[in-house]
């Protein structure tokens, strides 16, 4: 399922205590951005058990429970972790990647509370959530019936809303540094074929294991870390981060003209790194509008001309590649780019 309304995390908990309350809510977004946390947080904060079960792993038999014979008559009895007395939360989570005899399972415990002869307490609340058919996992269509019978919303990895979250949650200073510098990185479109990529679960990963690590941690143990737990490319940028920070070359005194550009062959990695980040940065700071810039915008676009020369003298290719249209993330604006092609012609004849 697509939609042209997404909300971010922050958005998503406001939404939930307004509707989850009152009707249930269905939750689709990519895997390991934080789906499952966030409905536990909002039950926390609704004062309510969150109880979950995962669709992916359940048989009918264990909604309906099984029959037991009570005076002559058949009774199906829920389990225990179902039949509560007290008001719940109820996560059913990856619903729509359980079978069909298990949707239709739910379809009365979603629209009336009740499944067989067990109805949840008053103030009771349901919440789904599943992953999307692009994102290579493993999901069913959801009936019609059932689908009819929820709130539908779809929720987006938000940078801010993630580092707010991790500055107070123990995430390695490394992690929070690199995704502040590079907030694109904090997620990756889920590949087709099997390798890690970037989540704000997989960043959560790779920081548990800095913590655990510590200072000791080799570059060679960092490298194995960083590509078991994220996309490829942002594992090579991560390991180059680490290895300009434990180095003292940053992006910040290199763009105020206190430091240079790293032009060591041993320095290559850093150098591609500060590169990229050189790039995303004139991205995010300069306007689109030539006229509509500040006295810091112009400074750093005289500035950056700068850099890029003295960038073009070291490594024509990594110079070429921040003028050129990104793989991901911002473009830089138009009017930048006619002014590079103007007046750094080397640099012109190489864009793509």
């Amino acid at each position: 399922m697509n939609s042209a309304v997404t909300l971010t995390q922050n958005q998503l908990s406001t939404f939930l205590l307004n509707v989850a309350v009152v009707r249930p809510v269905f939750i689709w977004g990519p895997p390991g951005i934080g789906k499952s946390s966030l409905v536990q947080r909002f039950a926390t904060e609704v004062g309510l058990t969150c109880v979950s079960l995962l669709g992916s792993q359940l048989a009918p038999e264990d909604l309906i429970g099984v029959p037991q014979i009570v005076d002559g008559t058949s009774v199906f009895c829920p389990p225990r972790s179902i039949a509560r007395k007290e008001p719940y939360c109820l996560f059913l989570d990856e619903l729509n990647a359980c079978s069909h005899e298990v949707m239709k399972a739910f379809y009365s415990l979603i629209h009336e509370r009740r499944i067989a002869e067990y109805e949840m307490p008053p103030g009771s609340i349901v919440v789904g959530a599943g992953n999307r058919s692009q994102d290579s996992s493993i999901v069913r269509p959801m009936p019609a019936a059932l689908l009819n019978r929820l709130v539908h919303v779809h929720v987006r990895v938000s940078h801010r809303d993630w580092l707010e979250w991790a500055y107070g949650s123990g995430i390695h200073p490394w992690v929070i540094e690199y995704v502040t510098t590079r907030p694109d990185h904090l997620w990756s479109q889920p590949p087709k074929h099997e390798e890690p990529f970037s989540t704000p679960r997989s960043w959560h990963m790779l920081s548990d294991a800095l913590n655990e690590y510590g200072e000791r941690i080799t570059e060679q143990e960092l490298e194995i870390l960083a590509f078991g737990c994220l996309t490829p490319h942002h594992a090579g940028q991560f390991k180059a981060f680490v290895k300009q920070t434990r180095s003292q070359f940053r992006l910040g005194a290199i763009l105020k003209g206190d430091m240079r550009w790293p032009d060591r062959p041993e320095d290559r990695d850093i150098l591609y790194f500060l590169s990229q980040s050189f790039r995303a940065q004139l991205a995010k700071e300069l306007s689109p509008e030539r006229n509509a810039m500040s006295s810091h915008q112009k400074d750093l676009a005289i500035r950056a001309k700068g850099l890029l020369t003295e960038l073009a003298s070291i490594s024509l290719e990594l110079a070429q590649m921040v003028v050129s249209p990104p793989d991901e993330g911002d473009p830089l604006p138009d009017w930048f780019l006619v002014e590079v092609m103007r007046d750094l012609p080397r640099l012109a004849a190489k864009r793509s």
